[in-house]
């Protein structure tokens, strides 16, 4: 398998893990009263396995981006320079408009 596919795979892996976690935390704090709602409602677990999934999807993709902007090399000074752009001062240019007279 290559490096790229097994490295989105284990981080996918941690941040759905990050999610089972803090879905965890919000029943165990009842934040918005929603342990009551999930486990006094016929069909509760399937809102706790859809937070999990959205919530793992937005989780595993912030966790891919930070590992993969953690992989920049200390000494990399290609990127974030330019050179000074020159000062220009505008050079107006008068546009001639026709008009029609009112009457």
């Amino acid at each position: 398998m290559p490096a790229l596919v097994r490295l989105y795979i284990t981080h996918s892996l941690i941040g759905f893990g990050i999610a089972a976690l803090f879905v965890a935390i919000l029943l165990w704090f009842n934040v918005a009263n929603l342990w009551h709602l999930v486990t006094h409602s016929d069909i509760g677990w399937m809102a706790v396995a859809l937070m999990v999934l959205f919530n793992g999807i937005v989780f595993s993709g912030v966790q891919f981006g930070i590992a993969i902007m953690r992989m920049a090399d200390e000494d990399d000074d290609t990127g974030g320079k330019r050179d000074a752009l020159p000062l220009m001062a505008p050079n107006p240019v008068p546009v001639p408009v026709e008009t029609r007279q009112k009457r």
